[in-house]
């Protein structure tokens, strides 16, 4: 499926406010560089573990900064939320947050490998976070107008997908998450037609989460945080309300459950 063209013409008058969550991380935080660059009359909502450090340009207007998120913790979640809503609903949504290994916990080879406490920290982080997330943002999305949340999924979450075995905790989370946005897009399309909720997979991008496994992946398959985030915006904005509930990819490519 190819990519329609960005429409930011008609979506720099319409879209008021953008909230990025997980802009501390290499994707988030050129999520919001690149909201600021598209969007530069926007107000960005900037939420992440800790405040972080954005600056805007003279024609941009200046990000407000959101700390505290902790997503092992639903009162944190909530609370973050009520901070994005607080001044109105956002227009666009990017969740950028989900982890692939954490300290000495790696991907698996082998059932042998799994681990209890490992398995359950990326559950709690890739797919228990991100649905409360959407348990305490969607019910404030107006029941008429344009709005478009992507969630960062990942393509080995796809079962048909997959035939290599391994990375079980990973490509359960990430299994798990499609699932929850395809239900969470059923749910919010009673409430806004128009709405659009999908899954977002980046490809392999330079980061401290990918870093131990980039080794073999072509170079031309290796993509900075800024050109990910890109092509992830583009998609989103290119989808239409038919395609809400489903994952796609950074080329617009639909990810098969």
């Amino acid at each position: 499926m190819a990519i329609r063209p960005l429409p930011v013409p008609l979506m720099k008058d319409k879209v008021a406010r953008v909230a990025v969550i997980g802009v501390t991380g290499a994707i988030g935080s050129a999520f919001s560089d690149c909201v600021m660059e598209l969007f530069p009359a926007a107000t960005l909502l900037a939420a992440g573990r800790t405040l972080p450090l954005r600056e805007s340009k003279d024609n941009q207007t200046a990000p407000v900064c959101i700390g505290g998120l902790d997503l092992g913790d639903e009162d944190s979640i909530r609370d973050v939320c009520a901070q994005l809503v607080s001044g109105g609903m956002p227009d666009l949504v990017l969740v950028a947050t989900g982890i692939l290994h954490d300290g000495d916990a790696f991907p698996e080879r082998s059932l042998k490998e799994l681990d209890k406490g490992a398995m359950e920290h990326l559950l709690a982080v890739n797919l228990i976070g991100p649905s409360l997330i959407m348990k305490h943002l969607l019910p404030h999305v107006p029941r008429k107008g344009a709005f478009r949340m992507g969630v960062l999924s990942a393509r080995v979450g796809s079962i048909s997908d997959n035939q290599l075995g391994g990375w079980y905790s990973y490509r359960t989370s990430k299994a798990g998450l499609n699932m929850m946005i395809k239900g969470a897009a059923i749910e919010l399309k009673r409430r806004n037609r128009e709405a659009v909720l999908v899954g977002l997979h980046p490809g392999t991008v330079e980061s401290a989460l990918s870093d131990p496994f980039q080794r073999n992946v072509p170079s031309n398959k290796l993509f900075t945080p800024e050109h990910a985030a890109h092509r992830l915006i583009e998609v989103l904005l290119s989808r239409s309300a038919e395609q809400s509930g489903l994952c796609f990819d950074w080329a617009g490519k639909e990810i098969a459950p």
